[in-house]
């Protein structure tokens, strides 16, 4: 852990830093707070650096500028719903086209097919289907997979995130019982009903608890992301598919983030067969799309259980998804933002971030270690890479996380909240990589004096 005292002292000579850079973001925060709660539209916007939330002004490309004026090079990208840039050029023009011909129809659009396909191509899964956000995907999948195998739960593992999904914010606590992650709101009962969780990379316990039969599904990123990046060991996914299928368990890849392994995600990247595979946020350029595809088997699985009088009130679907505007951003964006060659640029420069950040752990001597998936890059507090999701929580150290990303923002580097992620996107520079690490060098030489 670092020098509570040099933290300290740090923190509060950023946030001197940060009211006097940033005063009409407080006076806009101020005044929202008449109508918003906390003056934010979302509540985890609180959880930004600094006393209040920036306010942004514009953004583009890998760029954002604030209401005052300040300019940050973004490697948060919207956690992810802005990877392809901010307001690629291809994306905007599709939208802009689709707004002035209809948004929202309840009717297919000609951009619905060749999007389906495109997805078949990059993922190997032929049927597709459409929601407005990721969450909805993975929500969705899973209880098409509880209605098909007739089975109660689903498994995830500890630390897992995929969205506002009731059935996923479950974790283990001290004794291995499965509990409610922290700040879970409202759960409607309690997730050792619906849920089963094991740590990542543990194939005893995943083989254990897939035992109990009663497992519907699945539900895991290729490797984790939310809690710091947990690469999987190797052989793990291998044992995952063949458990699964042994047990009669679908198999669902959540490839929401790591899309960043390149343009068929981690999937295609390290040749996974899931049952299904859920995406969103980023393919359709920063407009609200998620997407769920399936096998033949499962498909015919699917149909054969719909009741087709009733599909539009049995829990799967919504009145806006699958709307034009979405598609059409969608396929511009994949056809020609987020293609095979620009995430070959992109994970270069994810290598050289990693390389990076590497350079200054080792010449400062940190505790820490850096972790590169295709073009996302985390550092964190620990001199060894974490195993599975409970370590990587064990290894946060929150006044640490919260200065270093102050410092950033002060800096102009604008990372990830709540860990130390950065993503790399079409429009982002060498240059823009080496702000980071030389930002991230005088950090180490004030932590370290």
């Amino acid at each position: 852990m670092s020098d509570p005292d040099v933290v300290g002292r740090l923190t509060a000579r950023e946030l001197e830093r940060f009211a006097a850079s940033h005063p009409r973001s407080g006076e806009l925060r101020d005044a929202a707070a008449d109508s918003l709660l906390s003056g934010v539209p979302m509540n985890w916007m609180t959880r930004w650096p600094g006393a209040f939330p920036v306010v942004f002004e514009r953004a583009a490309g890998a760029s954002l500028t604030d209401v005052d004026g300040n300019t940050y090079v973004d490697f948060c990208l919207g956690d992810t719903g802005a990877m392809a840039g901010h307001s690629p050029a291809p994306t905007v023009a599709a939208a802009t086209a689709r707004l002035a011909r209809g948004i929202t129809t309840m009717l297919p659009s000609e951009d619905a097919g060749p999007l389906g396909a495109e997805l078949t191509r990059r993922f190997a899964l032929r049927h597709w289907q459409f929601t407005l956000t990721a969450t909805d995907a993975n929500r969705f999948a899973i209880r098409l997979c509880r209605e098909i195998t007739g089975r109660p739960k689903i498994l995830v593992f500890d630390h897992c995130y995929h969205g506002s999904v009731d059935e996923t914010f479950a974790e283990l606590d001290g004794d291995g019982r499965v509990v409610a992650q922290l700040g879970n709101v409202g759960p409607p009962v309690p997730l050792a009903e619906t849920t089963r969780v094991v740590q990542f990379n543990d194939v005893a316990a995943l083989e254990r608890e897939l035992a109990s039969g009663d497992v519907a599904c699945v539900l895991t990123e290729p490797a984790l992301t939310n809690v710091g990046i947990v690469l999987a060991e190797p052989g793990f996914h291998e044992a995952l598919r063949e458990l699964t299928r042994a047990a009669g368990t679908l198999l669902i890849i959540d490839e929401t983030h790591t899309l960043c392994c390149g343009p068929g995600g981690y999937t295609r990247a390290e040749g996974l067969d899931p049952d299904l595979l859920t995406i969103g946020k980023a393919i359709a350029g920063g407009v609200p799309i998620g997407a769920y595809g399936m096998t033949d088997a499962v498909a015919e699985r699917v149909l054969a259980k719909t009741v087709w009088e009733a599909a539009d009130v049995g829990g799967i679907g919504g009145t806006l998804a699958g709307n034009a505007l979405s598609l059409a951003a969608a396929r511009a964006t994949l056809a020609e933002v987020l293609t095979e060659a620009a995430f070959a640029r992109m994970i270069g420069l994810g290598e050289r971030f990693a390389a990076g950040c590497s350079e200054v752990i080792e010449e400062f001597g940190l505790p820490w270690q850096a972790t590169r998936l295709g073009c996302r890059v985390e550092y964190m507090f620990s001199p060894t890479p974490p195993r599975d999701g409970g370590e990587a929580a064990a290894a946060f150290d929150p006044p640490l996380d919260a200065l270093l990303h102050l410092y950033m923002l002060n800096r102009g580097v604008l990372m990830t909240p709540f860990h130390m992620m950065a993503l790399m996107s079409p429009a982002t520079s060498a240059d823009d990589v080496d702000a980071h690490t030389g930002a991230l060098r005088e950090f180490a030489t004030e932590l370290t004096a």
